[in-house]
């Protein structure tokens, strides 16, 4: 009877593992050994510890489970290096941020990922006309605002982030209010965020970025549920100065099913100055369900973006003139109500697919 070095010898590829001594049950063993040289006669062989002591003593082994084609999952360790490395960045300070405080890892790492979860299964956001985003240079995105809570404003940033080219980052301006609160303000900043004032838009604006702005304000965003996708006064025009100042395009922006995301019935006026807040929304289920009523209604969205308007093309002090930058300001208004009737004229419904 050979024993396990006589098969080595003659070619085996495999061999047995004892599982008592190298001296008993060879038999059983040999057996063993050509079942697995059948079953994986194609794997590799490795050396398995503390069989130094038995010579030639090796087994072959899968290199993936049965069932799963080899670099299935390679993007794993991928995706905990990177996670790793953000971790690191975070605890030795090695990441980089603007002077307005837009930290781009942590808005890539962190906050698009959690956002998507809404953009992608909740609101199942379809987006429009973004060929008509700027490839590159600054530019000015004039969008509707409404839905009580602004989540438009996010998913926005979401829809520019995920279908340009370059997947450049919509720098928003907010008003006052948000970054007073606490933790959220701090978020904003960090997530490309500043405030709604001319220096700040302006210097964002000549230094070649995405500017989104809502210019209906809290108008907007705190009409009623009658007043539904009909804009609001834009104001004294303030960020049509900044476009014509820098010389960008302004790219007016329709969004469509965030209106009904919080239906806004009534708003009580004394909580609301208690508070400091805008306005108290109360909704078909705010306050009366509590929290439960704060979760937005699953609508499907529609993100538009319309022809540019060019501002390059205008006299050097247009900038100056209130008439003509009321003007240009109605124009933008009338280009993002057009969208708007358009886009809600082709949508299946509230909550079609």
């Amino acid at each position: 009877m050979r024993d396990a070095r006589d098969e080595a010898q003659d070619g085996q590829s495999a061999q047995v593992i004892p599982l008592r001594s190298a001296e008993r049950g060879g038999s059983q063993r040999r057996r063993h050994a050509a079942e697995a040289v059948e079953q994986y006669g194609g794997a590799a062989v490795v050396n398995l510890p503390g069989s130094a002591d038995v010579p030639g003593q090796r087994v072959r082994v899968e290199p993936t489970l049965p069932g799963h084609e080899a670099g299935a999952d390679e993007a794993v360790p991928e995706a905990v290096a990177k996670a790793l490395d953000f971790v690191r960045g975070r605890l030795t300070g090695e990441y980089d941020i603007d002077e307005f405080g837009f930290d781009p890892e942590l808005t890539e790492t962190m906050l698009l990922p959690a956002l998507r979860m809404l953009y992608d299964k909740w609101f199942r956001v379809e987006v429009h006309g973004a060929e008509n985003l700027p490839i590159g240079g600054g530019g000015l995105v004039v969008c509707n605002h409404s839905g009580t809570i602004p989540l438009d404003a996010l998913m926005t940033m979401v829809a520019v982030h995920d279908n340009h080219p370059k997947q450049r980052h919509l720098r928003l301006l907010g008003a006052d209010l948000l970054f007073r609160l606490p933790f959220v303000g701090m978020l904003a900043r960090k997530t490309g965020h500043t405030l709604a004032c001319h220096p700040d838009a302006e210097r964002l604006l000549r230094g070649g970025e995405l500017v989104g702005v809502f210019p209906e304000g809290y108008k907007g965003i705190g009409k009623p549920f009658s007043a539904r996708y009909k804009l609001q006064r834009f104001g004294r025009g303030g960020f049509i100065s900044a476009a014509l100042r820098t010389g960008v395009p302004i790219i007016p922006c329709a969004i469509v099913g965030a209106e009904e995301i919080y239906p806004k019935l009534g708003d009580i006026k004394p909580l609301a100055r208690l508070l400091g807040l805008p306005y108290f929304p109360v909704t078909p289920f705010f306050p009366l369900l509590g929290p439960l009523g704060a979760v937005p209604l699953p609508t499907k969205w529609h993100i538009e973006f319309g022809e540019p308007v060019r501002t390059d093309l205008e006299d050097g002090d247009a900038w100056d003139d209130p008439m003509r930058v009321l003007s240009l300001t109605d124009r933008v208004r009338e280009s993002m109500q057009q969208l708007l009737y358009e886009r809600l004229a082709q949508r299946g419904g509230v909550f079609g697919n």
